[in-house]
């Protein structure tokens, strides 16, 4: 038997039962132990089921409140999300709104500057045009008085050479008196003059030269025939070189050797300007022109001579009064020198041996000049 100081409760085998009913009784009887025993646990078990059964189902209901709550944290979190994507994609759609109207604006903007611009080109242009077509109507224009100009020169050639000039196109072989004081100065790009028929000034009378023979320098010849086909002004040349050796150089070598100097480029230039002196000349002169020397003496010779013509260099203001000798020199050197422009600008059409003989003519006046032979004049 159990100690009661162990606070057991006593089993059932401590409980006194008398040896009569425990034992077996017939029938199978059940002692009334064994049934109090049996409705107990069958009480016990009819207690525990819906207990357990109740449990389960607050376990159930609490395991769907967890759920629940962590479905409802976890759809707010994605709907925050969502928000918060949504938002950036407004902002974004805000923005990209915004740089579609400027863009739109720009393209506006540069629409109308290149409408603008395409008006201006198209104005600018127009007014191009009109002024090439005004240019080329004046253009016209000169290439007709140009190609007026050229017959013309040409006609002057084949009438008027240096051996035969014609005297009223060439008014600066005029006298003084025949052609008159002129107001301001020409520049005359080709003098002329002949010294045919010579006249010795001595006697005062013409001299009739006999009829001579010509025979072409082959030398000479061949030199002028390679700077025929290629005509230049080049002193350089073969042909040119000899002609200033021989002709131009003593032609135009005075005694004043540094106005000589001036001359000579002046002729070269083609910027020489010969002007007849007027018996009146001294009161018309301006006042802007200065006169070097006096009509008594040639600046160039220095010898007292009667001067009826002045030469005037380029474009300076300062005029030089010359004998007629000098002026007969100055004169031949620029009738060769006229003659070869105009073979070298292409308006002489002869053969080349014509072409060889005007120009020794021309040499042989330079000669003549340099020896002192000179027209007189009337």
């Amino acid at each position: 038997p159990p100690q009661p100081d162990q606070g057991l409760p006593p089993s059932l085998a401590a409980v006194p039962v008398s040896w009569k009913s425990a034992g077996p009784c017939q029938g199978h009887r059940e002692s009334p132990g064994a049934l109090v025993e049996t409705s107990a646990e069958e009480e016990a078990q009819g207690q525990e089921g819906p207990a357990a059964a109740q449990l389960d189902v607050l376990r159930l209901r609490s395991s769907s409140m967890e759920i629940r709550e962590k479905g409802s944290e976890f759809l707010k979190e994605e709907l925050h999300r969502a928000q918060k994507e949504l938002k950036l994609k407004d902002e974004e759609c805000e923005r990209l709104s915004k740089v579609r109207e400027q863009l739109e604006q720009e393209l506006e903007e540069l629409t109308a500057s290149l409408f603008e611009e395409a008006h201006k080109m198209v104005r600018e242009a127009n007014m191009k045009q009109a002024a090439s077509e005004k240019q080329l109507k004046e253009a016209r224009g000169k290439i007709d008085m140009l190609q007026a100009e050229v017959t013309a020169l040409k006609t002057l050639v084949i009438t008027s050479t240096p051996a035969s000039p014609n005297r009223e196109l060439h008014p600066q072989l005029l006298s003084p008196t025949k052609a008159g004081p002129r107001k301001g100065h020409s520049r005359h790009k080709s003098t002329s003059s002949t010294l045919c028929p010579a006249v010795c000034p001595a006697a005062g009378h013409t001299l009739t030269p006999d009829r001579e023979g010509k025979e072409v320098d082959t030398i000479l010849f061949a030199e002028f025939q390679t700077w025929r086909e290629s005509p230049t002004l080049d002193k350089t040349c073969p042909f040119l070189e000899r002609v200033y050796r021989e002709d131009v150089g003593p032609c135009l070598d005075f005694t004043m050797q540094e106005l000589s100097g001036l001359v000579r480029a002046a002729v070269e230039d083609n910027t020489l300007t010969i002007e007849p002196v007027a018996s009146q000349t001294l009161p018309a002169v301006k006042a802007a022109e200065v006169d070097c020397g006096s009509t008594n003496t040639c600046a160039l010779s220095g010898l007292t001579r009667t001067c009826r013509h002045r030469i005037r260099l380029g474009d300076s203001k300062s005029h030089y009064y010359i004998s007629p000798s000098s002026r007969a020199r100055i004169t031949a050197v620029c009738n060769f020198f006229t003659y070869i422009r105009y073979i070298q600008q292409g308006l002489v059409r002869q053969d080349a041996e014509p072409m060889f003989w005007e120009i020794m003519r021309l040499r042989k006046e330079m000669s003549l000049a340099k020896l002192g032979f000179f027209p007189q004049e009337a």
